[in-house]
Parts: structure tokens; sequence; C-alpha cells
């Protein structure tokens, strides 16, 4: 087979062949993450990235090299998800800018891996070198070599691969806390695993999936908890109605419960799920479309009479335009209460394992129904794909502004700064200057064993996180969150709030209060359900 220049069906090869090694290799990405915490893991996020730009590459309205690349660009960024996966579309976006409108040769591939370099790093506020980025640089500099050599574009992309895997190898050099771990950097390691996936889609050595089999493809379910929860309830339904979001029901419901499916299209939707909330899964479904089919297995008489009645939650009202909102990620049922009634319009779901695509933040935004929207990430891997929906929604009429809160009770400090009859501007300067009045302390668990800043951490402990920083460990829930506090500098602090989570009750939570009472006589106290998965307890202290 020729390879001097590349049509349309091959690089369709290409890049479906750099999905099918990626998701092979998906979960070693994972394992790469030196921080052991649930979270939005980087194999997880970099596929979800790649799949949603695959899925758009396969439109036969697609003729020619430059519109291919384009749509490639164009999916990745409305799939993005995480820092990863941000970073993987403006790659992606760059590679797109290197098509031009001649053919697409050797020496176009090596101009796209080095637009690709230039575009993620100017991505990036402060680029780190031993990240995803420099594997990224250094592909475009093999390929360049290579085309300069005269390589055809296979010679180009084994170019760019030689070149990438040597850097990888040397991100420890670079990064001492993958030195530490005994790790390469995971963006890299996806990098790598993409270009591989190029080339043995290009040489026809990978299987390319069927297109009935892209999608069954289901959502990625969250970290196991330390408890073994029963999921028992078998429940199964259809919805219909227009501009069904198979993905956005798909993270909605992921952390409800096991062996997800959500397949269908924009007009029907299939839902099945092993779940202890049903009700709740009718509810997300009902918001969605009309209901159809409604099956629950093992459940109480009393309690399928009262979910199984009617076919559709009522239509809501027509919004009004307003001049300004605001719209923030959390998960939790509790959490999106409290942000509800302190006046954030639209809760997007999405958190740790279950990072919010830019489309979904996007949907958010709209359902805002506002001239100007403020956006409140909550999660620092959320951030940068918060900051892309600005490109997305530029030529609409909406102004979107982002304060980079990192947690829940930066949220929280940010929305008590909040005032709709300000500008823009001065809300922006008022709720940013608050981030920094209060700290935050999360309870969580080990998902695997690893050495994080010198210390030892064992699969299944318990984690005490100052400012998203380990801080303490053990195997005592209660002793934990008492170490922690000791190191946020309780002292300094007049008020104490703790969201408890869904794996904690209410006893729990107010002996931890009591304890904590005991321990500082001058701290306020205060205890809210926050429903949120993983993190057993988050502390806001102000």
């Amino acid at each position: 087979m020729q390879y001097g220049t590349l049509d349309v069906e091959q690089l369709r090869k290409a890049f479906h062949g750099a999905k099918t090694v990626l998701s092979t290799n998906k979960a070693y990405v994972d394992s790469l993450n030196v921080f052991p915490v649930p979270d939005g893991d980087t194999g997880t996020n970099m596929h979800l990235t790649l799949t949603a730009a695959v899925k758009e590459i396969d439109k036969d309205t697609i003729d020619d090299v430059p519109r291919l690349l384009q749509a490639l660009a164009g999916g990745a960024l409305m799939g993005a998800r995480g820092n990863s996966g941000v970073i993987l579309s403006q790659l992606f976006r760059g590679f797109s800018q290197g098509a031009g409108k001649h053919e697409f040769d050797g020496m176009s591939m090596a101009e796209a891996f080095q637009k690709a370099s230039d575009m993620a790093y100017r991505s990036v506020i402060k680029p780190v070198e031993g990240t995803m980025l420099t594997v990224a640089k250094a592909a475009a500099q093999g390929a360049k070599q290579k085309a300069k050599e005269g390589g055809d574009c296979l010679a180009v992309l084994e170019g760019a691969l030689a070149s990438a895997d040597e850097a990888l190898r040397r991100t420890p050099q670079l990064l001492p806390v993958l030195a530490e771990a005994g790790v390469v950097d995971a963006g890299g390691q996806g990098f790598i695993y993409i270009i591989q996936g190029m080339i043995a889609g290009l040489k026809g050595q990978v299987q390319v999936e069927p297109e009935e089999q892209k999608a069954k493809e289901t959502a990625i379910g969250a970290a196991t908890p330390v408890q073994n929860l029963e999921f028992r309830y078998c429940t199964e339904l259809i919805i219909k109605g227009q501009g069904l979001q198979e993905n956005r029901l798909k993270n909605e419901l992921f952390s409800l419960g096991d062996s997800l499916l959500v397949v269908g299209n924009e007009e029907v939707l299939k839902v099945h799920i092993h779940t202890n909330r049903p009700g709740l899964v009718l509810e997300k479904a009902a918001a969605q479309g009309v209901l159809y089919d409604i099956k629950i297995d093992n459940m109480e008489e009393q309690h399928r009479e009262v979910l199984t009645q009617g076919e559709a939650a009522p239509a809501a009202p027509p919004k009004q335009l307003k001049e300004m909102a605001v719209a923030a990620v959390t998960v939790g049922e509790g959490l999106s209460a409290i942000l509800t009634s302190i006046g954030v319009d639209v809760v997007i779901k999405g958190g740790q394992t279950m990072n919010p695509s830019t489309e979904d933040l996007v949907d958010g935004i709209r359902e805002a129904c506002a001239r100007k929207v403020i956006v409140l990430p909550n999660n620092k891997n959320i951030i940068l794909a918060a900051e892309q929906t600005r490109q997305v929604l530029e030529n609409e009429d909406i102004n979107v502004a982002i304060v980079p809160t990192k947690s829940f009770p930066q949220c929280l400090a940010a929305m008590l700064a909040y005032n709709p009859d300000e500008s823009l501007d001065e809300n922006l300067e008022h709720m940013t200057e608050a981030l920094d009045t209060v700290k935050t302390g999360e309870i969580t668990y080990a998902v695997r064993d690893s050495q994080y800043n010198g210390i030892n951490i064992s699969s299944g402990e318990i984690l005490g996180l100052a400012e998203g920083e380990i801080a303490a460990k053990g195997d005592d829930l209660e002793q934990v969150a008492l170490e922690l506090l000791q190191t946020l500098n309780v002292d300094d602090f007049e008020l104490l709030t703790v969201f408890y989570g869904q794996d904690v009750v209410e006893e729990q939570a107010e002996q931890l209060k009591e304890k904590i009472q005991a321990a500082y006589s001058h701290l306020e106290v205060e205890v809210h359900s926050g429903g949120q998965p993983l993190y057993y307890y988050i502390f806001g202290l102000e």
C-alpha cells in the first residue's frame, strides 16, 4: 500500500485504529495516575474524548481531508473531558490546521504534528514539562525530521512515535512526582497509544468496531467504593422525545448503580441499570422525554405503584431571558439542593470520575437562559473544559465567564459574594476574591497502592486531603478526619461546615461533629447531607 499521500478513508482507518488501541489500554493509562484518589482518570477521559472525535469523522458527508480533520477537531472539542481530554482536543485542533488545501503528504503530516503541539501549549496557562505536552512536542520533532528526509506519511508517523516514546521515558526525570511513583506520565502514554493506533490502523492491522457495536459503548462507572454495595433493582425503560442527549443521561445515571446501558439516538433511548434508587433514575430520565415500558424487578409493590404512575413528567414552563445567571458543577442530591437554594440557576451534574464534557457545560450554560453566565467548575479537572465553552459559544449572544472554583466550599464562598444587581466584572472580582476566604478538606479513599510525596499509600486506605493534597491517612474514618483538621489551621477559623456523602449516615456525621466540637470548642460546626459519591466528607472552613 502507498502512503505518499493519504485520502479520507485512510485517515479514517488511522483514527479508528487510534481509538481501538487507546480503548484497549485505557485502564493501564488510568493506573499511571500518581494521585491515588478516585478521580477523572486520564485514560478514560482521553478515550471518551477520542471516541467523540471519531464519531464525527464517520459521517458519510465528509469527502475531503480538511473537512475530516475539522470534524475530528470539532468532535474532540465537544467531547473533551478532564484536563487530559481538553489538551487532546487542542492537539486535534492544531492537527486539523496542518491539512491545508493541498494533498495530505508526509510534510503535511509533520506540519500537523507541529501545529498540534503549538496549539496544545497555548491552551495551557502554565505548561509543565514531563507531561503529554512534552511527548507531543517530541512527536512533532520526530515527524519533522522524517519529513525532511523525504519520508511518506507512514514513515513520518513512525518517526513521531520513536521520538515521542523516547520523551515519554524521560518524563520521570522532568517531574519528580513521577519518579517517586515509578511511572511515566499518563497523558503522554495515552498519546503514544494514539500514534501506535494510527500506524496500526493505516496498515490495516487493527479491526475497526462495526457500526452496530459503537452504540453499545456504556458509560464509565465510578471507582468501586470501599464498601461493596448491592444494587437490587433491575430498572429498564424507554425514553422518547426530540434532541435526547445520550451522553448526558449516561453521566447523570452512572453514579446511581452498575450494569448501566444507555443506547439509541436523539429520538429514542433505551436505558438499563442495576440500582438501589430507581425513583431517581426515573426522575432523571423523565427530564429528557416521555417514559415508556418501565420495568422494575425485585421492587416492593408500594414503590412500584408510585414510580410507574404516568409516562412523563410535566413540561417545565419556558424560561424568561435573564441578564445574568450562574451555572455550577456538582454531584449529589444534597449539594445540588444547596446550590439551588443559594441562587445557582443551573446545576450541571459532574465531578470526580464523571467530568462533564464541554458539550455538557455548553448545554448547562444555554439552559441558564441569560445574556451573561458565570460558570463555577468546582473541580480543578473541569476548569479547562469550562474555559473552552467560550470558544463554542462565541457566535451566540452569551457572555461566558469562569470563576475558577476548585471545590464545593469555594463555590459556596463565591455564591455568597454574588450579587445579580452588580455588573459582571464586579461579580467576577468579588467572587474570585472570596475564594481565598475558605479552606477545603476532603475525606476519600485510595483506589490503588501508591507513593505520593514520600507517603506510602495502600489501596482502600482512608485519605484526608487538605486543599487537594494528601495530609492524613489511616483505616479509621473519624481519626483521619480529625487528623486532617489539625493540618488545616482550624484555630484561624470560626465556622466549619461538614457535608457528608452517600456512604455516610447522619448518625456518623453527628458523632464526628461532637468530637470536633470537643476538640475545638471555639468552632461552630454545621452538618449537611451532601449525598456526594466517593468522598465521605467535604469540609469547608471560614
